[in-house]
């Protein structure tokens, strides 16, 4: 790996870190801002990249680091109730960046980079509420209505918010 992707990956990790912490506790599930930070992580390094990100920030979190909702950190985090999100970053920032080219610094169809933030949603609200139902005993239907329903405003409002952020950063950073 070059030291631009290096230090792209690292800047990507710091952006994670500083918004993970900034949540807003709303159920067991808190809104936070670390999943804007993963759409751009994985909108702007891509699919191997992106997940590289993702991962060090999670073992960052993982040593006691508090870069989790809440100024939190440890081990107990990733295997509590909100683990599964947690754990839900790294396919959020994968799908995610397979909606981008290495490279590409023009944003083609419109729609592309959003609907593939949009799966990674998706993936990342599987597995955190399939997480949540087997850690608390919930039923689907009252998990979903935790976990998924009232998430689903901010989470595309997010990523409108990272789609249209995405192709600037990357035109900076991918120019020649």
């Amino acid at each position: 790996m070059k030291t631009k992707d290096m230090t792209l990956v690292a800047v990507m990790t710091a952006l994670i870190c500083v918004a993970g912490p900034l949540s807003i506790s709303i159920g067991p599930i808190p809104l936070s801002l670390a999943s804007f930070a993963v759409y751009l992580a994985g909108a702007v390094l891509g699919a191997k990249r992106g997940p590289l990100a993702v991962a060090i920030y999670l073992l960052i979190g993982l040593v006691g680091v508090p870069v989790f909702s809440g100024f939190s950190g440890g081990f107990q985090k990733l295997i509590g109730v909100t683990g599964g999100y947690l754990a839900g970053y790294l396919p959020c920032a994968l799908i995610t960046g397979l909606g981008v080219k290495p490279g590409q610094t023009e944003a083609g169809p419109r729609w592309k980079l959003p609907a593939f933030m949009a799966l990674g949603t998706a993936a990342l609200y599987i597995i955190g509420t399939a997480w949540f139902v087997i850690q608390t005993k919930n039923p689907l239907g009252a998990a979903l209505g935790m976990c998924v329903i009232p998430f689903l405003p901010g989470d595309a409002v997010k990523i409108v918010a990272a789609s249209l952020l995405a192709w600037p950063v990357r035109k900076a950073i991918y120019r020649a």
